[in-house]
């Protein structure tokens, strides 16, 4: 009985479609330029209107919406309309008897009319439809993906009608072969995938994306968006995307620029060749934005990466017009005043000021970031963070969501005098048992602040922060334990660290991967690479274990991943077994894909090939040129000022390392002024243990006119001590040299670097440079050098020096107790005595 119903209802729905083709009602609601014509159809024919008429009315409303400007629509007015009201009452009664794609179309059009999400027409079509997938009547792929946008719309990402969609797309993946359909789809279904579908997805996309002539803004900026979803920073659709966004200038207004913007930086991605489009696109319609809602965005886009003159006329506009600040643009301007380092105290005030109204519409996240923007940007309204705290608290006492809980406590411990009390401490340990590694790390953190200020004051609540302390320690140690899949417990380290995890968890999380050694994959190199230059250290079972894969799949790897492998190499100063391969391998798949990197990028892998002692000709010819090095000047002028500046001591580092080791380049120093004005600004103070050593130089030598301490060589490098032996190991007086010395603050410079080379040394002379080297030259728990000190020395021979270093671990230990063994042990060292 139910299959000839569907069959007859089939039929008549086949019969009504050939019959309206003619249909003149049709044709007239089809004709219409006005909702009015629409409605007066409606309603002179209520009697007469078919599902397919019904269907092409609601159609036509919103076509006709959609013609017209977003700020002149009036889908109010349309939806509260008598007519609406019956069209939509007969959509209901014939939902059963239209075609699969027109139930589609008529979700759509009521939902892009902003119909409620629990419209009872919504609940019925959406009802319908997942019927029809349910008996396997498959929507054709355009029909399918407009319905997984409308359920996307009605917040309907986790219902099993998505994951049915989703089921639908995993068996008719190969099959969609355009762009636009499969980003929708991908956006939509991007909570209820599994792992291996998303990798298929992603790789359907970037293949669509290559094949494409010419793909439309609005399909990369949802491929953008799923990324976002799924919380994953994939390089090659990365790159592909923005290669469409610097193309498509056209459609970055300052909505999609701001919504691009915030897509990076939840990703992790920089772009400086699209800050710098944004940034020229923005200056030139900077008095277009007098509205708060356009002016929060352009403050949130333009501030960090302004002018200075373009930056100091934002923060005076933004003075001007806090008050028309709603909550979340308040937060977006604190936000970007971090990000700035803006130590403007005007507009600090005005900001806070108008706080006060907002706060209590703010939720619990958004009141940790609100605390953090505050304390960052030295606010010094104590009774804001009052409020603050009495806000905080209250959301602390009725969470029950671990991470939202440690949020708060990690924010609370940062508040100007916040006194512990007992409920916080209850409130921790009770979700403890829940918590991932990174919550448990901003409860630790807070309770040893609170515990080293509190211990004199609460004894009974010291005590508590004590046990609870332990009892976190536990409870990483077991979840390190009984971890058995490498990639989640990366994902979890990826956002840990802190005092608490260095001195507590990271020798059993080191070796906790190492006993997951087998799971390392191509996947999960960059990750594990990650986390090894995070904790500096220096595990070889792991570092051989990164070096074969990488090298097995060189190919699958991207280049920019590629790049931060060899950059753990290089910092740790490793070999692996296989090194020239692996080298060669890294070397050879990144020189074939320089176009993968941003200019200031290319300076950054250089800089790190260096340290390892591979200098790349097609790579260096490409970064020492005028062309390229204009470039590099335009970028910087968009980058955040702590990248900038590791930017360009890296390509004073890669010039000095051209220079001196590939002199066949004929790469000119061009770093002196560079050099002289970054030594000029630097500290100048010497620290006690330097003179401790430097008075015993003196006592081994005979004066301090035999020792130099603080001392610049050529090319800027910078050697706590210098002294200068004849062939009989017998020291030489610079004053008797006439070397000229400055004296500024008791440090000495040489001023003798151009003509250092033409001034010969006595016949068997040794310059000799002795260098102190504290626990940042090794890696951690290691007596392994690091590639910059190995590099320093390698370079300081180059220029003709004996090189004595002396590490801290020999200098600190019980054997060098007394001032007599110390004085034994430099004299061996300094006169090379075994």
């Amino acid at each position: 009985m139910f299959c000839l119903r569907q069959v007859c209802l089939s039929m008549l729905r086949r019969y009504q479609a050939r019959t309206l083709s003619s249909d003149l009602l049709l044709s007239q609601i089809n004709n219409c330029t006005h909702e009015d014509e629409v409605f007066s159809l409606v309603g002179r024919n209520k009697a007469r209107l078919s599902e397919k008429h019904v269907e092409i009315a609601l159609n036509m409303l919103w076509q006709l919406q959609k013609k017209k400007p977003l700020l002149l629509r009036t889908n109010d007015c349309v939806r509260n309309h008598s007519q609406f009201l019956t069209l939509c009452i007969l959509a209901e009664n014939k939902v059963e008897h239209m075609e699969d794609e027109a139930i589609v179309d008529t979700l759509y059009s009521i939902l892009r009319l902003n119909v409620e999400d629990h419209d009872s027409l919504a609940e019925v079509l959406v009802t319908e439809a997942w019927k029809r997938l349910e008996r396997q009547v498959l929507l054709s792929l355009p029909a399918l993906s407009k319905f997984s946008l409308c359920l996307f719309k009605q917040r309907r990402r986790l219902s099993p009608v998505i994951g049915k969609v989703a089921h639908i797309v995993d068996m008719k993946l190969d099959s969609i072969h355009d762009i636009r359909i499969l980003s929708v789809l991908m956006v939509s279904i991007s909570d209820v995938i599994s792992e291996s579908f998303r990798d298929r997805l992603l790789h359907k996309a970037g293949q669509l994306l290559e094949e494409g002539n010419e793909v439309h803004f609005n399909y990369a900026k949802r491929i953008l968006q799923f990324l976002q979803n799924v919380k994953l920073r994939y390089h090659p659709l990365l790159e592909k995307c923005n290669k469409i966004f610097l193309r498509s200038t056209s459609c970055l207004d300052i909505h999609n620029i701001c919504l691009i913007f915030r897509m990076y930086e939840q990703l992790g991605f920089e772009s400086a060749e699209f800050h710098l489009v944004a940034k020229q696109l923005l200056s030139e319609t900077i008095d277009d934005y007098n509205d708060p809602e356009t002016f929060a965005k352009l403050f949130f886009t333009l501030g960090p990466i302004a002018s200075s003159k373009v930056r100091e006329r934002l923060l005076v506009t933004a003075g001007h017009m806090a008050e028309e600040f709603n909550s979340k643009q308040v937060l977006v301007i604190l936000k970007t005043m971090q990000k700035m380092k803006c130590r403007n105290s005007h507009l600090l005030k005005k900001m806070t000021s108008i706080l006060h109204k907002h706060l209590d519409s703010y939720r619990a996240l958004q009141l940790v970031n609100l605390t953090q923007y505050l304390v960052a940007l030295h606010c010094h309204n104590l009774e804001l963070f009052a409020k603050l705290r009495m806000l905080l608290f209250g959301f602390l006492k009725s969470s029950v969501i671990p991470a939202d809980t440690a949020a708060i406590i990690r924010v609370l411990a940062i508040l100007p005098s916040f006194q512990v009390e007992e409920v916080i401490i209850n409130k921790a340990a009770a979700v403890l048992p829940q918590c991932r590694l990174h919550h448990m790390n901003y409860i630790a953190t807070a309770l040893t602040k609170w515990n080293h200020y509190d211990q004199y004051h609460w004894k009974n609540i010291s005590e508590m922060c004590v046990k609870l302390l332990q009892k976190l320690n536990d409870s990483g140690f077991q979840r390190l334990q009984k971890a058995h899949d490498l990639n989640l417990l990366l994902e979890e380290l990826r956002h840990v660290n802190g005092e608490w995890f260095e001195e507590v968890l990271s020798e059993e999380a080191m070796a906790t991967c190492q006993r997951l050694i087998d799971q390392i994959t191509w996947a999960n190199v960059l990750g594990l690479s990650f986390f090894l230059i995070k904790t500096n250290h220096c595990c070889p079972s792991l570092l051989d274990r990164i070096a074969s894969v990488t090298v097995e799949n060189i190919e699958k790897i991207h280049p920019f991943e590629i790049y931060f492998i060899l950059y753990l190499f290089s910092a740790m100063n490793y070999d692996p077994p296989a090194n020239e391969q692996f080298f060669e391998s890294c070397i050879q798949h990144l020189t074939s894909n320089l176009s993968s990197f941003e200019t200031h990028h290319l300076v950054l892998l250089g800089h790190v090939l260096a340290v390892a002692g591979y200098f790349p000709p097609v790579l260096i010819t490409r970064i020492f040129n005028v062309s390229f090095l204009s470039k590099l000047d335009a970028q910087l002028e968009v980058l955040p000022d702590t990248l900038k500046q590791r930017i360009c001591l890296c390509l004073m580092k890669l010039n000095r390392a051209v220079c001196l080791e590939c002199p066949e380049f004929h790469i000119p120093w061009f770093h002196e002024h560079y050099c002289q004005r970054v030594f000029h600004n630097s500290s100048s103070q010497i620290n006690p243990l330097r003179q401790h050593i430097h008075r015993m130089l003196t006592e081994i030598l005979g004066g301090s006119h035999y020792a130099r301490i603080s001392v610049l060589t050529p090319y800027y490098y910078k050697i706590d001590f210098e002294c200068v032996l004849d062939e009989n190991k017998k020291p030489l007086s610079y004053m008797a040299q006439n070397a000229p010395l400055d004296d500024v603050e008791g440090i000495h410079f040489r001023h003798d670097f151009k003509d250092e080379r033409s001034k010969a040394l006595p016949p068997g002379a040794q310059r000799i440079a002795l260098e102190f080297l504290d626990s940042k030259a090794f890696s951690k728990h290691s007596r392994r050098l690091k590639g910059e000190s190995a590099l320093k020395k390698r370079h300081l021979e180059m220029l003709g020096y004996h090189v004595v270093q002396i590490p801290h671990f020999e200098w600190n230990s019980m054997v060098l107790s007394a001032k007599g063994e110390q004085l034994e042990y430099l004299r061996k060292n300094l006169y090379g005595i075994q």
